[in-house]
């Protein structure tokens, strides 16, 4: 039976799953802090501290560490499933694949907590760098105005990191704190996912009232 309804495309389903991703680490994020056992602030905490804290005497606090690496592991999945759909959606190369190190970092922040001093650090860059190039790259097969907000979420999330890289040499990291300063790195990054995602679901609509 005809239901008047277009089948999914491969890019309203990439959509999808970013839009999802992105709701899933905020609201992940969220609720691992309100588990946590110990003061948490935005301030002092890194947010990898919910999976487990840095050596030496490094914690793990149950349940912020199941909550948050679960979150992960999904999440980097769902993104890395949506990059994969970008390619079939013929997206343009760079777009899609620094959405899939997007997907491929985070998972690996799921899969080595922050008790991994050696290898947690290099998956927490690739999901930083490649979440704001993703934000950049994308923006230029975009139409406006959605283009401006892709590159801006990119620019401030690159740009936040590498603040954060200067340390004690910018005050901003004084005022904000580790854990500040990284949120204004990750966070561009979450919103990034959600906006794009939806931005790709109404580019699916607006093709199948064609």
């Amino acid at each position: 039976m005809d239901t008047g309804q277009a089948p999914m495309t491969a890019s309203s389903a990439a959509g999808l799953l970013l839009a999802i991703a992105g709701s899933v680490i905020l609201m992940g994020i969220i609720t691992a802090e309100s588990q946590y056992p110990f003061p948490y602030t935005t301030h002092d905490n890194e947010i990898s501290d919910l999976g487990a804290t840095r050596p030496p005497n490094s914690v793990t606090h149950q349940p912020s560490a199941a909550i948050f690496n679960g979150t992960m592991l999904a999440t980097g999945a769902m993104i890395f499933a949506a990059a994969y759909l970008l390619k079939r959606a013929q997206s343009p190369k760079k777009a899609w694949i620094s959405t899939g190190l997007l997907g491929l970092g985070v998972f690996g922040v799921g899969v080595f907590p922050g008790n991994f001093s050696g290898i947690h650090p290099l998956f927490a860059l690739l999901a930083f760098v490649s979440g704001g190039l993703a934000g950049l790259l994308s923006a230029f097969s975009l139409r406006r105005p959605f283009r401006y907000v892709s590159a801006v979420l990119g620019a401030t999330g690159l740009l936040s990191l590498a603040i954060a890289m200067a340390g004690d040499a910018t005050p901003l990291v004084d005022e904000l704190g580790d854990g500040g300063i990284e949120r204004w790195v990750a966070y561009p990054v979450v919103l990034w996912l959600v906006a794009y995602g939806g931005f790709l679901l109404g580019e699916g609509k607006r093709a199948t009232a064609r």
